[in-house]
C-alpha cells in the first residue's frame, strides 16, 4: 500500500508538544456524521478541513456509473483534494478529510499522493437504521433508497480503524481523539 498510514507522530520542543504536519481520512456511509466529526476534529486539531462532497459539487465532477458516483469522478477528485492538502500540509498544518470513500481504489489513491505524510483512516461505523433515521431528520434529506444504496457500497469492504458511530458525537470524538493521540505517540 502507497504512503504511510495509520500512524502519526509528534515532536517535542520545551513542555510543548508540537504535532508534525498529518492527514485524517474520515469515511464511512451517509448519515454517519462524518462531516460533523471532521469538522469538529478540524477545529480540535487546529488543522484544515477538506469536504469530498463539496469538491464534488463545486467542481461538477459527479459523473454516475451502475447507480454510484463514478470511481473516476472520485479520483479526480482526489487531485483537487491531495493538490489543497498540500500546501496545507507542507505549512506543518493537518488535514481531516470526509467522504464515504466507498471504493478502495480512492482511498490508496489518495493516501499515494498524500505519501510524504503520515495518515490515518477512520472508518464510522453505523447501523443502516441509524443512518435513515440520521438523513431522515436533515433539511436534506436523500431519502431512504438513497442511504441504503450509500450504506451498501461504503460498507463493503474494511479499511482503517473502525469506530462505532451508534454513540453520541462527544464518545465518537472523544474515540478519535484517543486513536490519533496513541498513534502520534508511536
Amino acid at each position: 500500500m502507497a504512503g504511510k498510514v495509520v500512524a502519526l507522530k509528534g515532536i517535542n520542543q520545551g513542555s510543548e508538544k508540537v504535532h508534525q504536519a498529518f492527514f485524517v481520512i474520515i469515511r464511512g456511509p451517509l448519515g454517519a456524521g462524518k462531516t460533523t466529526i471532521s469538522k469538529e476534529l478540524a477545529r480540535d486539531y487546529n488543522a484544515h478541513h477538506i469536504s469530498i462532497d463539496e469538491i464534488l459539487e463545486k467542481f461538477n465532477l459527479e459523473e454516475w456509473e451502475d447507480g454510484y458516483i463514478s470511481e473516476m469522478s472520485f479520483l479526480r477528485v482526489n487531485e483537487i483534494a491531495a493538490k489543497e492538502s498540500m500546501m496545507q500540509l507542507e505549512n506543518g498544518l493537518p488535514v481531516i478529510f470526509d467522504g464515504n470513500f466507498y471504493y478502495k481504489s480512492v482511498i490508496l489513491d489518495l493516501i499515494g499522493r498524500l505519501k510524504e505524510f503520515e495518515g490515518i483512516v477512520i472508518t464510522l461505523a453505523v447501523p443502516l437504521e441509524v443512518c435513515m433515521r440520521r438523513d431522515a431528520s436533515r433539511r436534506s434529506s436523500l431519502g431512504e433508497n438513497e442511504t441504503r444504496m450509500v450504506h451498501k457500497k461504503s460498507t463493503e469492504f474494511n479499511f482503517g480503524i473502525e469506530v462505532n458511530a451508534d454513540r453520541g458525537r462527544k464518545e465518537v470524538l472523544d474515540n478519535i481523539s484517543r486513536i490519533i493521540k496513541k498513534k502520534m505517540k508511536n
